[in-house]
């Protein structure tokens, strides 16, 4: 029996499984969307939404300390061993040496200046899971986990009529209408 369990455990070690939810929680705040298994978007879902939520706290208009205590609390979880620049070998400096770039894998930045401002005046809920149905070997069921729409955009003025597998949604799962 699971009772009283926090969390899932995926049949790991627990260094393979930080690691594990790590990739995944970086790659969730780098594309704002993932392809993965129920279990594991359900784990990850609940760290970004935290994270998110340490970084709309120590957002831009919190105090220096505020905002440098919030970037150390989501750097101990996220971005441990992935360093902020690196040696770009193929753009070359004046002296013929590499030169210094910002590593696009460096996900801190992009969560305080693009995530976290889309939700200012949302108390959570920041992440959508929608099933788009199971893995061909296993069997195992397949979500996508992403970011809900952000702070709200100006509704265009052409609005079409959804067609018969728009309305059925991703790959055509869902609700049959007669």
């Amino acid at each position: 029996m699971r009772h009283r369990k926090a969390y899932r455990k995926f049949g790991l070690p627990s260094d393979q499984r930080r690691a594990l939810l790590k990739s995944l929680t970086r790659s969730l705040l780098l594309h704002d969307r993932i392809i993965t298994t129920e279990a594991r978007a359900k784990e990850v879902r609940a760290i970004a939404e935290k994270l998110v939520t340490i970084a709309r706290e120590g957002g831009a208009d919190a105090p220096i300390e505020k905002r440098l205590h919030a970037r150390r609390l989501v750097r101990r979880f996220i971005d441990s061993n992935i360093d902020e620049f690196v040696r770009d070998t193929e753009h070359r400096g004046p002296k013929g040496g590499a030169t210094i770039a910002r590593n696009p894998y460096y996900v801190i930045p992009r969560l305080f200046d693009e995530i976290a401002p889309r939700y200012v005046g949302r108390n959570g809920g920041y992440t959508r899971i929608t099933k788009i149905g199971f893995r061909r070997g296993d069997g195992a069921p397949l979500v996508l986990l992403e970011f809900v729409e952000g702070l709200p955009t100006a509704p265009t003025t052409e609005t079409a009529a959804p067609t018969k597998e728009g309305r059925r949604g991703l790959l055509g799962l869902g609700r049959r209408r007669k």
